[in-house]
C-alpha cells in the first residue's frame, strides 16, 4: 500500500476531482462510488479486495508504505527473487536481477506465508493479544464506572458534611447573637439608670 489520496485514482487520471469512498488494495488506488461500481463488474478487477476508505485511513502507518506497484517502474510486482529477498516487476528482473536464477511467483510466496506455521503463531498471537486488549479495556471501563460511583459517594458526604457544618455555624450564630442582645440590653439599662440618677440629682 502507498500513502493514499483522498480523491478517486481514476477520476484523476480524467482531471476529475471525486472522494475516495473504498481503497482497492490490487489497484493501489481509491475508488469513487461511480468508479467503484464499473471496478467491481470489470472481469479483470471484480475479484479485487477492496476496503471501505475509512478503515483504509485508519491503518498504521507501517502498513500503508507497504505497495504492490514497484516505485521505479510503476508496474505490479509478480516475482519473488529469493538471492535478494525482494519483490520484483518485469522489468526489475531485466535491469537488476539478470544474473539471478532463483524466483518465485509472488503469489506463491505470500501464500506459503500465509500458510506456514510461523503465520499461524502470528495470528494465535494476535488474537492473544486483542483478547488482552479487550480485558484491558473492560478493566479499565470497571475502573472509570467504579471511580464515577466513588466520586458520587464522596459528593454525597462532601454535603452532608457541608449541612452539618452550616448547622453548626447556624447554631453558633445563634447563641452569639442571642448573648449580643443580652449584653446590649444589660448594657443599656445600666446606662438608663445611670442617666435617670443623674437626671433626678440635677433636679435636687
Amino acid at each position: 500500500m502507498a500513502t493514499a489520496s483522498k480523491s478517486c485514482g481514476v477520476c484523476e487520471l480524467r482531471h476529475i476531482t471525486k472522494p475516495s469512498i473504498v481503497w482497492c488494495t490490487e489497484c493501489d488506488e481509491g475508488l469513487c462510488t461511480e468508479c467503484n461500481e464499473h471496478h467491481s463488474l470489470s472481469k479483470s478487477s471484480r475479484s479485487h479486495c477492496v476496503i471501505p476508505f475509512t478503515e483504509y485511513q485508519k491503518l498504521p502507518a507501517d502498513i500503508l508504505k507497504f505497495t504492490q506497484y514497484c516505485t521505479k517502474h510503476d508496474k505490479k510486482y509478480q516475482i519473488y527473487c529469493q538471492k535478494h529477498e525482494f519483490p520484483c516487476c518485469s522489468k526489475c528482473i531485466v535491469e537488476s536481477h539478470n544474473e539471478c536464477r532463483d524466483f518465485v511467483e509472488l503469489d506463491d510466496v505470500i501464500h506459503n506465508v500465509k500458510t506456514s506455521n510461523a503465520m499461524c503463531e502470528l495470528e494465535e498471537t494476535l488474537v492473544e493479544v486483542a483478547e488482552n486488549l479487550q480485558k484491558i479495556r473492560q478493566n479499565q471501563q470497571d475502573n472509570l464506572t467504579k471511580f464515577k460511583e466513588s466520586r458520587k459517594g464522596i459528593e454525597t458526604e462532601i454535603k452532608k458534611t457541608r449541612i452539618k457544618i452550616n448547622d453548626h455555624l447556624d447554631k453558633l450564630q445563634e447563641d452569639l447573637m442571642k448573648k449580643l442582645y443580652a449584653e446590649e440590653e444589660k448594657e443599656n439599662s445600666k446606662i438608663c439608670q445611670l442617666l435617670s440618677s443623674l437626671e433626678r440629682r440635677k433636679q435636687k
